[in-house]
């Protein structure tokens, strides 16, 4: 054996993939390779092209939250696989895969804490759990973070990303449309403001639902926000779309959103929307 053999074996390397995973970021817009460490810093926003990554569910907490402190609130239980459905596999295997993968229940999640100060309740929608679509589990999420808004007189934000309804349960993935509006409605009554942050992407039957009916609607930058595909738009109208149709910046523009807002100034903002839609003397 050489000399160089013998250093060479004698350096110990890490494997390719542990290399990939922790130390590199590839950025999913510009492609751009970024210290994975360089990324979380930056609140996984590529420094390079400022796109804003999708990110879970507890990260969002975090950055939301004054010094990440945060108490969950408990997803109600719901009757799982309704109608029994099955495609390539079995609706009960999909929901299994999806909770090893993310370690969630579901794809909404709720949390109490304070916001510059302020109590709020915040919901997350993880599109990392099945592309976050809306089941009866998330409707009954989103119904429970409207009740502990209510019940701690405070604000309920929610950070929407989802592909829609959720195929699988059928009319009762529908179902919950109306019941996350009546809600809504339930909200407004108490006095309290319902905020909406557009994540990407939201789309479905969540965009035709409670995603754009807050008192004050926000975007992230680049947030595609639709109903229907670019695609199956086109086809039916028969025409070429604009470029940017359907982004933030696109529904900023034709008044469909009140603001876009870059990650790090959402706290806040959400902070100062607080202080003027909920009077001090009724802070929790």
């Amino acid at each position: 054996m050489s000399w160089l053999s013998r250093v060479r074996n004698s350096i110990s390397f890490l494997p390719k993939r542990q290399v990939t995973d922790t130390l590199w970021h590839k950025c999913k817009n510009c492609n751009a390779m970024v210290f994975t460490k360089e990324w979380e810093d930056n609140l996984q926003i590529c420094p390079r092209c400022d796109h804003h990554d999708r990110i879970r569910a507890h990260t969002r907490f975090g950055q939301v939250f004054d010094d990440a402190r945060y108490d969950l609130i408990a997803t109600p239980d719901v009757r799982e696989d309704p109608l029994r459905f099955r495609d390539t596999k079995r609706y009960a295997d999909r929901i299994k895969a999806a909770r090893a993968a993310t370690e969630e229940k579901d794809a909404l999640l709720n949390a109490r804490g304070k916001i510059d100060g302020r109590a709020a309740v915040v919901g997350v929608q993880d599109f990392a759990f099945m592309g976050g679509s809306m089941g009866v589990a998330v409707g009954s999420a989103f119904v429970a973070g409207v009740q502990a808004a209510i019940a701690a007189h405070a604000p309920y934000i929610i950070f929407t990303a989802a592909g829609g309804a959720r195929m699988q349960e059928g009319i009762l993935s529908l179902m919950q449309m109306p019941r996350a509006t009546v809600a809504i409605e339930l909200l407004r009554e108490a006095g309290l403001p319902y905020i909406v942050v557009l994540t990407d992407p939201t789309t479905g039957g969540v965009t035709a639902s409670y995603a754009m009916l807050g008192d004050v609607q926000i975007a992230e930058p680049g947030a595609l926000i639709g109903f229907a595909g670019q695609r199956v738009i086109e086809q039916t109208i028969r025409e070429k779309l604009p470029e940017g149709f359907q982004r933030a910046e696109y529904l900023l523009e034709h008044g469909m959103i009140d603001m876009v807002t870059h990650r790090r100034d959402l706290r806040a903002t959400l902070g100062s929307l607080i202080d003027y839609l909920v009077p001090a003397r009724e802070a929790a």
